[in-house]
């Protein structure tokens, strides 16, 4: 298979790349190494990928680009470039969450018209549902996003929808929740309390900690995310939940974390942010039954390994600088 990967130096990106090739399969990797965070991360992203000869590079921004020669020799699209965040979502920084998640979807659907048989996924988020009031929550519940970030990413959700309707393109979206592990961005929660943790430096949480969330390992996300984009028994059109499976809190997850570093941790508690919900937890029947899905890393386990991966960053001054 010869696949087109968007937003491949970023987190889940990078681990899909870097899955792919390792499975024999060829990669046009996409990225535009925006200024999100420092490129040196992204690059060491891609470095394993880069001794692959079948990994070949792209660098430009999707929603510029005339996409048709990308994507004419490609069997597989997915597409995991867009802007990051909820919290940064608000006020002028709307228009690059316009031109990122909405633009550049709609800029590559237009180009898979010419070659409708080619299946892309794409990455959704949790966010569309907003503050839910059944939990686990399915596929089929109204979503309501809380926040711009959320707006973009359902909306693109049904830019994918309707293309499958009206021009028959093969889409599949995902809804990914709360992904962690080796590689997360350093505006993350869990990389920003583990080299918290590490250095010994204060801890900020927004509310008081019982918050919770359906976390979920990088690598339960790229196997969702290979099976949604290979499968004979994806369903076309369809949206997936892919989560962890089990609800933890904030404090719960804080708990692991100076276990784990053996540290006491500087907790300082704040008002919530705009944009922030309560709980969130995936229903994965559908995503069970059509990509044989089952998540396999628990949280423990991953904190463990995305604990290791900051620690063994190049310098610990640069991660106390970062904090």
């Amino acid at each position: 298979m010869r696949a087109l990967v968007t937003g491949c130096a970023g987190f889940i990106g990078s681990h899909l790349t870097d899955t792919l090739l390792e499975a024999g399969h060829s990669v046009v990797g996409v990225d535009c190494f925006n200024d999100n965070y420092g490129r040196a991360q992204k690059e060491g992203n891609l470095a394993r990928a880069r001794d692959w000869n079948s990994f070949e590079l792209l660098t430009f921004d999707l929603s510029q680009g005339n996409l048709a020669a990308v994507v004419s020799n490609c069997d597989t699209v997915y597409h995991l470039a867009a802007e990051p965040g909820v919290r940064s979502s608000w006020g002028n920084r709307f228009q690059r969450y316009a031109q990122n998640n909405l633009i550049a979807t709609q800029c590559l659907l237009e180009a898979l018209r010419s070659s409708p048989q080619t299946r892309m996924v794409y990455a959704s988020s949790s966010s569309v549902y907003g503050q839910v009031e059944s939990l686990p929550t399915r596929e089929d519940v109204t979503p309501r996003p809380l926040s711009p970030y959320g707006v973009t990413k359902l909306g693109a959700e049904h830019l994918c929808h309707l293309y499958f309707e009206n021009h028959g393109l093969h889409t599949v979206s995902l809804r990914y929740f709360t992904a962690f592990g080796p590689r997360q961005r350093p505006d993350m929660a869990f990389n920003i309390f583990c080299r918290a943790a590490l250095m010994g430096a204060p801890i900020t949480v927004y509310g008081d900690g019982s918050q919770t969330r359906d976390f979920t390992y990088v690598d339960d996300i790229t196997a969702a995310t290979l099976a949604a984009g290979t499968l004979s028994t994806v369903e076309l059109g369809q949206t997936y939940n892919v989560g962890g499976g089990l609800r933890t809190s904030v404090r719960e997850v804080l708990d692991t974390i100076a276990e784990l570093a053996d540290r006491t941790l500087d907790i300082r508690n704040v008002a919530w942010e705009h944009g922030d919900v309560r709980d969130t937890g995936a229903d994965t029947t559908r995503a069970r039954r059509d990509l044989a899905f089952e998540p396999r890393v628990r949280l423990e386990e991953g904190l463990r390994a995305e604990l290791d991966w900051i620690n063994a960053l190049p310098s610990a001054r640069e991660m106390e600088l970062a904090l």
